[in-house]
């Protein structure tokens, strides 16, 4: 069976088509600037690369253009398709009503509705993209993959913020945390690499991309993770500011005289790396100008992973010990320097990086030294690989 996996951005569309049998993929792609007057398709077919301008004012036009490519006979992709079992998508908020993938219908569509005023930045895009697929592919199976689902194992103690306990009632005010599909993925790989029981494992995993996270898995199960009601929350990150003193919010506020739309947006676009650093919202500009030993730009990444490695600690409590640290994300899998500049904190807990084996960038990888108390690795993400499984575990009997 082939599975098609579409993420919905706020103007991009994502793809991949993934052969189950093999777990080949196929095609990927990215479908950006829809709605915009140079909207363009990034095409990699079993590693052929190419481009081409193609306009979409909407989700709808962008699939049925992305279904037009599949079909296309010169690529090989699929014949028909009838080829194309079910259609996996990725949803950001599942809210507390979803603790783990399920088939799209109605209500479910309701549900992830409901969950918008949790996640309006992503939810309406996820929401966009599925009726655009079931009114192009209406016979097709499809399944909703929540990056918050993993983490509705947190105990209660973990999720609920000291604030009156009206707001969650009223509000569903939590902890939901995010990444959920990626931490999912790279706990279960790293069982397979160490050729262990992922039952018996105590895993942090550190995804560190341009939004990051890290979570703590006991069991194959969250027990803790550092975003929060929204991605904002939780390490510092390439645009976001992570966690803050509160009321460094409201005082900006007056000062400034900012809404909180604008406060919102300061927080989630303008801060972080890029805020301290005053460089870039990339990250490999940072590191460049950091390596340049420019002041801010060694203030922010030093402070990132500071706060990194802080969580890590914490979570060694969590967790009442650790047995493998895991990086993953695209600094996480190809940061040498950010992961020496993490790790340098942990050597207290016994846990030591051995810099000639962390000489790698996006392979899967033992980083530490024979007699660190816990192993290091890198573990590279493969979340639509993951949805494609949850999806073909889903339809495979229907």
């Amino acid at each position: 069976m082939k599975i098609l996996v579409l993420n919905c951005g706020s103007s991009s569309l994502k793809f991949q088509v993934i052969d189950m049998e093999n777990e080949e993929r196929i095609v990927k792609g990215n479908y950006e600037r829809i709605g915009g007057k140079r909207s363009c398709l990034r095409v990699n077919v079993r590693g052929e690369k190419f481009e081409k301008e193609k306009a979409a004012r909407n989700y709808e036009e962008a699939i049925k253009s992305v279904l037009n490519l599949i079909q296309d006979k010169k690529y090989n992709i699929v014949s028909s398709l009838d080829e194309i079992g079910a259609v996996g998508h990725r949803i950001v908020h599942g809210g507390e009503k979803y603790s783990e993938s399920v088939l799209i219908n109605d209500e479910v569509v309701k549900e992830i509705e409901n969950c918008i005023p949790l996640a309006p930045l992503h939810n309406p895009e996820g929401l966009e993209g599925i009726r655009a697929t079931r009114k192009v592919l209406k016979d097709k199976p499809m399944v909703a993959v929540f990056d918050t689902a993993f983490h509705q194992t947190l105990p209660k103690m973990a999720y609920i913020y000291q604030i009156p306990y009206k707001y969650y009632e009223k509000y569903k005010i939590r902890k939901y945390g995010f990444h959920g599909t990626s931490h999912k993925y790279v706990s279960g790989r790293v069982a397979e690499i160490v050729n262990k029981d992922i039952k018996d494992l105590k895993i942090i995993n550190c995804h560190i991309g341009q939004g990051a996270s890290i979570c703590a898995i006991d069991g194959g199960k969250s027990i803790d993770t550092t975003m929060g009601l929204t991605p904002t929350a939780g390490i510092p990150m390439a645009t976001r500011s992570g966690d803050i003193d509160p009321a460094i919010i409201p005082y900006i506020m007056r000062h400034e005289d900012l809404d909180a739309n604008e406060i919102e947006r300061m927080l989630n676009k303008k801060s972080g790396a890029w805020g301290v650093s005053g460089v870039s919202e990339d990250y490999r500009d940072i590191e460049r100008e950091y390596e340049n030993g420019d002041e801010r730009s060694i203030l922010a990444l030093d402070t990132q992973a500071y706060k990194i490695a802080q969580t890590i600690a914490s979570y060694i409590v969590s967790l009442q010990g650790v047995d493998i640290i895991t990086f993953s994300g695209g600094v996480g899998e190809k940061g040498i320097q950010a992961r020496e500049r993490i790790c340098k904190y942990l050597e207290c807990f016994g846990i030591y990086l051995d810099k000639e084996r962390n000489n790698v960038r996006g392979e899967e990888q033992l980083i530490s030294t024979d007699d660190s108390k816990a192993m290091l690795y890198v573990v590279p993400t493969n979340e639509e690989l993951m949805i494609a499984r949850d999806t073909y575990d889903i339809v495979k009997n229907i």
